[in-house]
């Protein structure tokens, strides 16, 4: 996907969850390397990987999900083809769409519009040293979003790969007045809700602001002065009955998980009527995972419902005190598929106990 000032590159990772519990639990700890996918802020080749990825759950064989999906194998077997070990190759028949010609593009984001004048940095396709990954074909996913609920949820991160999955799908749209939000806002991170229509094939893709995923209140009552807010690790926002009914549900968290997000604005755990003062946030970001996966596991229908979490992730900014952005023109150009986030191994250990081996 094109967004500014963000290298394009496979940096953190995302695990998928499909229907039928008796394969769940047979191949989630197999599965769960092949579905760490080393995932940019908005690469849209990864989101559809990571759809090809959760269906091999359900199916018979890894070698039939790879089939099914259109991966072509060469020169190893299919148990060989680690889609998400590859590198960046120039594809010059990208990118794929125009940013500064679409409406959902949010300004700041926005190279070309905001002057950027070269564009070698969107021409790269992700390349699978054993593999053949098919083209994106904008037609043939708006047929399979007909009709459909497509829902992000998370913080800018994700509000970027939502903003990126329109504009593609609008290059396939000839009338583009066909294509509006819901509610005739513009984009904002100001706005927990936004929705966009595609009218024309009935389906809508949604983003929703929640960048903890868990519950964020005002203080307690008679609780320490240095506490303005806490985070309930036990629930999650109140706003998820609003994620449920949906066709693909993606989630993300992590960039608000630091000091300067929580301890320095007076932020807090809690859990149930206790504070938790002297916990760590990775020991927060833990358990809200676990209350998140409890919450997939008893609220999501997931025969109908492909669920994907994708990690933490880097910052918008090269420089987080002087808010600068380093702006690259190369992705990194090789990775073995094993990168890790520093919440890498707080992201699979809820997932295993929810889902079993």
């Amino acid at each position: 996907m094109n967004v500014p000032c963000r290298a394009q590159s496979f940096n953190g990772r995302a695990t998928s969850f499909s229907s039928t519990k008796a394969y769940r639990k047979v191949l989630f700890a197999d599965l769960l390397r092949l579905l760490i996918v080393i995932l940019s802020g908005v690469s849209m080749v990864s989101f559809f990987l990571a759809i090809g990825a959760g269906y091999i759950n359900v199916l018979p064989s890894i070698s039939q999900a790879f089939y099914d999906y259109g991966i072509s194998v060469f020169n190893a077997s299919s148990h060989d083809c680690n889609i998400f070990d590859g590198n960046w190759v120039v594809d010059d028949s990208y990118p794929l769409y125009d940013a500064s010609e679409c409406p959902f593009v949010e300004q700041g984001f926005n190279c070309l519009e905001n002057g950027r004048r070269d564009k070698n940095y969107l021409m790269w396709r992700w390349k699978p040293k054993y593999c053949n990954i098919p083209r994106f074909n904008v037609q043939s996913i708006l047929e399979m979003f007909r009709s459909k609920r497509i829902v992000f949820v998370g913080d800018s991160m994700s509000r970027t790969q939502w903003e990126s999955l329109i504009c593609l799908l609008m290059t396939g749209v000839e009338d583009k007045r066909t294509v509006y939000e819901v509610n005739n806002n513009k984009i904002t991170k100001q706005i927990r809700f936004l929705s966009v229509k595609f009218s024309s094939f009935n389906f809508t893709v949604e983003f929703f602001r929640s960048v903890f995923l868990v519950q964020h209140i005002w203080a307690p009552k008679h609780g320490p002065k240095r506490i303005r807010s806490t985070l309930r690790l036990d629930k999650l926002d109140d706003i998820s009955s609003e994620w449920v009914n949906s066709d693909v549900l993606i989630f993300n968290s992590g960039q608000w998980w630091v000091p300067g997000k929580l301890f320095r604005t007076g932020c807090y755990f809690q859990v149930g009527n206790s504070l938790k003062l002297g916990m760590s946030i990775t020991a927060a970001f833990k358990t809200a995972l676990h209350t998140w996966a409890s919450w997939v596991e008893t609220s999501i229908n997931t025969n109908r419902t492909q669920v994907f979490f994708r990690t933490f992730e880097p910052s918008h900014w090269s420089n987080q005190t002087l808010r600068l952005c380093n702006v690259t023109d190369q992705p990194l150009l090789e990775n073995d598929g094993t990168a890790q986030s520093p919440f890498s191994d707080y992201i699979t250990e809820p997932l295993v106990s929810a889902w079993g081996t």
